[in-house]
């Protein structure tokens, strides 16, 4: 029997001595409590500096580094609330060489805040397999959760929010980016995108070609920044607006409606009942209808809307 043996966890080190672990804000300076060692990673302002959180700043305070994609870009927000604690380059072009030298560095005691250019680190960001070599090498992970560009845009977007799919990036090419929009027609959700500002024309364009014009859709640039905008209408309307106006600045997100859901017609009824019957003989109701929906391509609320119309007239009966 092999037996796991768990790193020993080390206490909460005491801030650095020879800096200052404060920030400022309000107009009032305060002290950093000390952090246990390990990665932490934290969201940061999208845009406005005044959303950042007070648990964000004391954590990038106490930290004994902070990494951060572009470090003019994190400079700018510890400036701006009096943190002074050093800044280490990691992005999407760092290697495993790096990613170990900051496990060491963790493993040795060290604090390491781990943050992106804007919002919450890991979405369409380098993060992530520095998250698993921490996880992997039994060091704590601890999120300190903020602003995020996903969850801003499609709380204001005025879209359905129980259930979203996050794409982020399409790709760049024509191509390529209509076969991905082809994949994605058929979600049952909100879709959220991000999109350059100079393709945002064309990928409209793509969008209600393939999607539908008709599909409600939201675009929202610049969020939480002086010239936030946020334009709503349907896939087509959109198209037609960004066509004739061109590229817009700044940061945008794109957020789309889900397709309609169509009840099964009148010819697919008694193939669907029958289905669904044999499905049910072995299978609980959303086992059932799932597997039905994924045979048949209907609408998985339409079938298991049906399955349990069958389920209780069934019961009726006996």
């Amino acid at each position: 029997m092999t037996q796991r043996i768990e790193p020993a966890r080390r206490p909460a080190r005491p801030a650095n001595s020879d800096r200052s672990a404060s920030f400022t804000a309000f107009g009032l300076a305060t002290e950093a409590e000390p952090l246990t060692p390990g990665l932490h990673v934290v969201a940061t302002p999208i845009g406005n500096l005044r959303d950042v959180t007070i648990r964000a700043l004391a954590t990038l305070a106490a930290a004994d580094a902070v990494l951060a994609e572009d470090t003019r870009v994190t400079r700018t927000l510890l400036m701006h609330y009096g943190i002074t604690t050093p800044l280490v380059a990691y992005h999407e072009h760092s290697n495993e060489a790096v990613r170990e030298r900051m496990v060491r560095r963790m493993q040795d005691g060290a604090a390491l805040a781990l943050v992106s250019d804007a919002g919450t680190p890991l979405v369409s960001d380098p993060g992530f397999k520095l998250v698993q070599a921490a996880i992997a090498a039994g060091l704590p992970v601890t999120p300190i959760p903020g602003p995020s560009a996903v969850m801003t845009a499609i709380v204001a977007a005025g879209l359905p929010t129980d259930r979203f799919f996050f794409e982020g990036f399409l790709p760049q090419k024509g191509g390529a980016r209509r076969n991905r929009l082809s994949a994605l027609a058929g979600v049952p959700g909100t879709l959220v995108l991000f999109e350059s500002p100079h393709r945002l024309p064309e990928m409209l364009a793509d969008a209600a070609a393939i999607l539908g014009g008709t599909r409600p859709a939201a675009v929202a640039r610049e969020l939480t920044k002086l010239f936030e905008t946020i334009r709503r209408g349907t896939l087509g309307s959109l198209n037609e607006t960004f066509a004739a106006e061109g590229a817009p600045k700044g940061e945008v997100v794109v957020v789309i409606g889900a397709a309609a859901e169509e009840a099964p017609t009148a010819e697919t009824d008694a193939g669907l009942d029958a289905a669904l019957r044999a499905a049910l003989a072995r299978h609980s109701i959303k086992d059932a209808a799932s597997l039905v929906a994924d045979e048949t391509g209907q609408p998985r609320r339409a079938v298991y809307n049906r399955a349990l119309a069958l389920a209780r007239a069934d019961d009726a009966d006996a």
